[in-house]
């Protein structure tokens, strides 16, 4: 009698299979998502944007509201090499009749050394450090403009570091409160069921009907325009995750309608454990790194959404500055043709929004080590 032939698992499932009893959980989870190249990184570029956004005003030599009359739209400041020493050369400015636009000439007879930690602006690092410390600079009244200036003459690498400030924390705490809501609402409808369950599905699926950015527009838009800068970001966080949690509210009450009927929740029932205990103890754990994974890959979103609702005005305001906010100044084709520099800001979300995408996906392959 002819015996089945088994088929050998991959080597990834078969080092996982072998490992369980060995090794934690934690570590099993961390083999596979160091597996994937692209998510290590998504995760390595996202940590280095987020340090440069925390050290802003250090990488930066002008402060990011600083006006020049004598640079508007002053194209980005090529570098040149004297052996192995970076130096900028000279400027003149002249009006050009035709366009009626400042045109910028390199005069290279006088050079100017780009020196490093170099004394300037005083600025707080992490709000508490005082310094005047700074990563590079040149001597006036040369400037260095890495990245161009806008039509005021402001340094752009200043303020896309400034704007990263709000574009990528304004995702963060969007989706940890729409993860914290989404988490309860998903819970609760999943583990009561019946009439409570109704409830909250519809009230979702209306949430989940509606489009939505006219809905972010015009929550936004009914903000007074006088409100101070703090407190238009906390309320601009607030409207960004009021319509992203249904969907992880579907999500965890799936989890929990096949949680509470396995034997473990049973027994803590059987047991005299509250709802509340069950809830916190053997559910809301067991579904902890689906949910990490969602909200990974929704953080995404609400820095599209910061970008969106700011880039028409309706978002963060002047004067403060955010990705979107920047992007506003690009609005216009015959500024983006002759002053391309102000899209870079474009680059900073793509590059963000990109690696939050890679880290998503390696978190959830990593979620689940055996498949």
């Amino acid at each position: 009698m002819a015996t089945a032939k088994a088929i050998p698992l991959p080597e990834r499932q078969r080092t996982a299979a072998t490992d369980v009893g060995q090794v934690s959980q934690f570590t099993l989870m961390r083999r596979r998502f160091m597996e994937s190249k692209l998510s290590v990184f998504g995760g390595i570029v996202l940590i280095g944007m987020y340090v440069m956004a925390a050290v802003a005003p250090f990488l930066s030599p002008y402060p990011y509201d600083a006006l020049d009359s004598n640079n508007q739209f002053a194209a980005p400041t090529p570098i040149y090499f004297v052996g192995i020493h970076p130096v900028i050369c000279g400027t003149t400015q002249t009006l050009d009749k035709s366009t009626f636009t400042w045109v910028y000439t390199a005069d290279c007879s006088k050079l100017y050394p780009v020196r490093f930690f170099v004394h300037g602006y005083s600025y707080t690092l992490f709000g508490v450090i005082p310094s005047d410390l700074h990563l590079f600079g040149v001597d006036p009244p040369a400037k260095l403009y890495l990245f161009g200036a806008d039509s005021q003459g402001r340094d752009v690498l200043a303020r896309v570091l400034e704007g990263s400030r709000i574009s990528l924390t304004i995702g963060l705490l969007g989706v940890a409160i729409s993860v914290v809501l989404g988490s309860i609402m998903g819970t609760i409808s999943g583990y009561l069921g019946g009439a409570a369950d109704n409830l909250i599905q519809r009230f979702i699926e209306l949430l989940m009907s509606m489009p939505t950015l006219p809905l972010w527009a015009a929550l936004a838009a009914a903000l007074p325009q006088d409100m101070s800068v703090v407190r238009r970001y906390f309320y601009i966080t607030i409207i960004l995750s009021l319509v992203t949690w249904t969907g992880l509210a579907r999500q965890v009450r799936g989890k929990v309608m096949a949680y509470r009927t396995l034997d473990y929740t049973l027994a803590a029932r059987l047991a005299g454990a509250s709802p509340l205990r069950i809830i916190f103890t053997h559910m809301l754990p067991n579904a902890i790194s689906h949910i990490i994974v969602v909200a990974t890959l929704a953080v995404p979103f609400s820095i599209l959404g910061e970008t969106a609702l700011s880039f028409l005005g309706l978002g963060m305001l002047p004067p403060a500055v955010s990705w979107g906010v920047l992007l506003r100044d690009a609005q216009q084709v015959q500024v983006v043709e002759q002053h391309p520099w102000l899209l870079i800001p474009a680059a900073f979300v793509i590059i963000a929004v990109t690696c939050y995408q890679f880290l998503g996906d390696g978190l959830r392959d990593a979620a689940d080590p055996y498949s």
